[in-house]
């Protein structure tokens, strides 16, 4: 039977002998290569993807010999039983048995915690801890457990966590806040270019868990606080702010990884609204979150309420689910779908009731950036982006706000003799009937980044296809002007609006004038 154990593993920062311990574990981990590429190499592809899915036979298949990575793997990724000859021949027995990290029964040995080998972004090695079959997915992988043992339940790696991990702004800072840290991921990340990290949680599980899959990874521990929201800091500010809250909208708070206890999406909106104290000056608030589409209300006005004064905002909608798929993810999730006929209906039924009650039509999910800039007329940019993009966004998002920092201080006279040059690897596609003369439109399309596209005239983009910093905006548009046979003043009048549409997308660069 798996789940929540009755302890966890032990590794106390502060005690040199388990430090010790600790990195003889990682050491035997690293010798059997027990890594994401280890593993990718012992599993092939099909089965390490499956595995990715909770689907453990092809990598059970995979793992019929003695090598000490088929024993981690089976051990610590498909909490199967193992002989103590095998777990010899790949671990430091006497110092896991100490700590916690296996359990005894006879000559067999299992696993405490799930053990998942994590590529860190610059090739790091790294490990997150969870609880058994939590490594990805939720609560409804999990057999055996009951209710109040579910609640506590600490997730691994899922596409939420490595999301936030993607997008968050990579700088060195001082000080930095994961808020509602579950296995630890984003203060591992936090730790390699934050001088202090502070992670926080409600469950004090997930706090023991973070510790571990930090010290295991070779990281230095971070400021645990156990408590809801900002209330474990006080008045402390940050330089960087990440959470993956639990913003599941749910009648109740049943599993503390996902359901925030507050209604609605008032978790969410209220981490956002309190995070302007609790940020330094320049200082970045990067979190996922969901919010209700209410009726009578637009979605980009109810969001762009939430920002607080001081801060610029980027939000950006992912994905939208009607209120019926929403709550079959997240019955799935708890594993009510395997409760019996009458039990699932009742718990059905409570969620559409919810959303009732609060006029939700759907669900929104994405991502939220704030930035405290301090600026009377802030920039708040909601649009909704359900493409694919280039992961890692952190570059990305900085360079989103640089750009917003220039239009709001450059007016169009300023533009137009501003100098500007095309962004990286950004085509230009023509689209039209066959044979015909001229194109119906053209698209200008990023391959970096975000990965947008947008339609533009002829004169935009013989505007964006010169642009190379050598000369500014309006000699270039009076050049086009001429060539196209148009009143300059009247094109230098229309374009300002072009421009500021292509530089706030990232399709064009404003560079100093000797480039």
């Amino acid at each position: 039977m798996v789940g929540v154990s009755t302890h966890l593993p032990t590794a106390d920062a502060q005690d040199p002998e388990s430090n010790a311990r600790t990195a003889r574990l990682r050491e035997a981990l690293l010798a059997a290569a027990f890594t994401a590429d280890g593993l990718l190499e012992l599993l092939g592809a099909p089965a390490y993807a499956a595995l990715a899915r909770s689907e453990t036979v092809p990598a059970l298949r995979a793992t019929r010999g003695d090598s000490p990575l088929e024993t981690l793997v089976r051990l610590f990724l498909l909490q199967r039983p193992v002989e103590l000859r095998q777990a010899q021949a790949a671990l430091p027995v006497a110092d896991c048995l100490t700590d916690g990290w296996l359990m005894q029964d006879g000559d067999e040995l299992r696993a405490s915690v799930d053990v998942r080998p994590y590529g860190g972004p610059e090739g790091q090695d790294w490990w997150i801890v969870s609880d058994l079959g939590c490594a990805v997915g939720g609560a409804g992988g999990i057999r055996g457990v009951g209710e109040a043992d579910r609640a506590q339940l600490v997730l691994g790696v899922g596409g939420a966590s490595t999301t936030l991990a993607g997008i968050t702004v990579r700088r060195p800072v001082a000080k930095a806040l994961d808020l509602g840290t579950g296995s630890g991921i984003q203060a591992l990340h936090a730790a390699q270019h934050a001088t202090r990290v502070t992670a926080t949680d409600l469950n004090p599980r997930a706090l023991r868990v973070a510790a571990l899959t930090l010290a295991l990874s070779g990281a230095e521990a971070a400021d645990l606080r156990e408590g809801s929201l900002f209330e474990p800091v006080g008045d402390e500010t940050y330089d960087l702010i990440v959470s993956n809250p639990p913003f599941v909208i749910s009648p109740g708070a049943r599993l503390t990884y996902r359901d925030g206890g507050m209604g609605g999406d008032d978790l969410c909106r209220t981490l956002v609204q309190q995070s302007a104290a609790h940020l330094n000056d320049g200082g970045y608030c990067q979190l996922l979150a969901n919010w209700q589409h209410v009726a009578g209300e637009e979605w980009h006005d109810r969001l762009r309420s939430w920002v607080p004064r001081g801060c610029d905002a980027w939000i950006v909608q992912r994905e939208v689910q009607d209120i019926t798929q929403y709550a079959e993810l997240w019955l799935r999730d708890a594993g009510d779908h395997r409760a019996g006929d009458e039990a699932y209906t009742a718990r059905y039924d409570a969620w559409l009731d919810e959303f009732e009650a609060r006029k939700t039509k759907a669900i929104g999910f994405g991502w939220i950036t704030l930035r405290k800039s301090g600026s009377d007329a802030p920039s708040i940019t909601v649009e909704e982006w359900p493409h694919p993009v280039e992961q890692p966004l952190g570059e990305s998002v900085v360079r989103h706000f640089d750009r917003q920092d220039y239009l709001r201080a450059t007016d169009d006279a300023a533009l137009l003799a501003g100098h500007f040059r095309l962004a990286d690897e950004v085509v230009q596609e023509q689209v039209g009937l066959p044979g015909a003369e001229d194109p119906e439109h053209v698209v200008l399309r990023q391959h970096r980044g975000m990965r947008r596209a947008t339609k533009v005239d002829t004169v935009g983009a013989g505007f964006a296809g010169v642009c190379d910093g050598s000369l500014p905006a309006g000699r270039i548009l009076d050049a086009i002007a001429q060539l196209v046979g148009e009143d300059p003043v009247l094109l230098r009048d229309r374009t300002p609006a072009s421009i500021r549409m292509l530089v706030e997308q990232g399709f064009l660069e404003p560079v100093a004038a000797d480039g």
